[in-house]
């Protein structure tokens, strides 16, 4: 089950903005909402957030500045930002700013989900932690050795980063886009079969042989690594 998260929502929409927070909140989340970026940093400023979520347009002070400035505070909090602009300069300037993930406009509620609940792990994991277990897989990330069942098993370095952020959030359905721009860092759709192949190599390294499987597909929504089938 996932942890409850506490979350702000700074967007300009109120219909939107009404949407995002009623289905965070069935979610079991909990979700403040302000509608420009001067309410924006000052809920920000004012209470400890898991995630933000900003927009990028907003009256008042824009979100790019709106984030610069709760960064030259010294604020860590995990950043995910909203846009209809989804070229590559613009996912660009949006990280540049102090983003730490940039989602385009329309969305699927299911993948701001998924995002969100990724930043909120990455936050509480924080630098310090080095080694991620499954069951019996293992991975350290400064050796960069991976081992299950005590085996050690031999990857290359595009499969270890892709291991590394699927274990990182394990349990959570990683999708194709995350996989691109967190393990790729392409910040577009290539058009082609690059994660199906790391995938199944991967697969067949880390599954193959053992009793269980903890790499699955979830079908129409990405992959992700658990253990346990369900």
């Amino acid at each position: 089950m996932t942890t409850a998260m506490k979350l702000l929502i700074v967007e300009d929409d109120r219909e939107a903005a009404a949407y995002v927070v009623k289905a965070l909140t069935e979610a079991g989340h909990v979700a403040d909402h302000a509608a420009d970026g001067l309410d924006g940093y000052a809920f920000a400023s004012a209470s400890n957030y898991d995630v933000l979520v900003v927009d990028r347009m907003l009256p008042k002070l824009d979100g790019l500045s709106l984030i610069g400035r709760l960064r030259a505070e010294g604020a860590t909090t995990p950043v995910l930002i909203l846009s209809a602009l989804g070229q590559v300069d613009d996912r660009v300037d949006g990280l540049r700013a102090g983003g730490d993930d940039y989602l385009t406009k329309p969305y699927a509620f299911a993948e701001l989900l998924a995002r969100v609940e990724a930043l909120a792990r990455r936050g509480a994991a924080g630098a310090g932690d080095t080694v991620y277990k499954v069951g019996d897989l293992e991975i350290d990330r400064l050796s960069h050795t991976v081992a299950r069942a005590g085996q050690e098993i031999v990857l290359q370095p595009r499969e270890f980063r892709l291991l590394e952020y699927l274990m990182r959030n394990a349990g959570q359905v990683v999708t194709r886009t995350m996989l691109l721009e967190n393990v790729w860092d392409y910040h577009f759709d290539p058009q082609t079969n690059v994660i199906d192949v790391h995938v199944s190599r991967l697969r067949s390294k880390i599954d193959k042989g053992f009793d269980k499987p903890l790499l699955h597909t979830v079908r129409g929504a990405g992959y992700v690594i658990r253990d346990g089938a369900r």
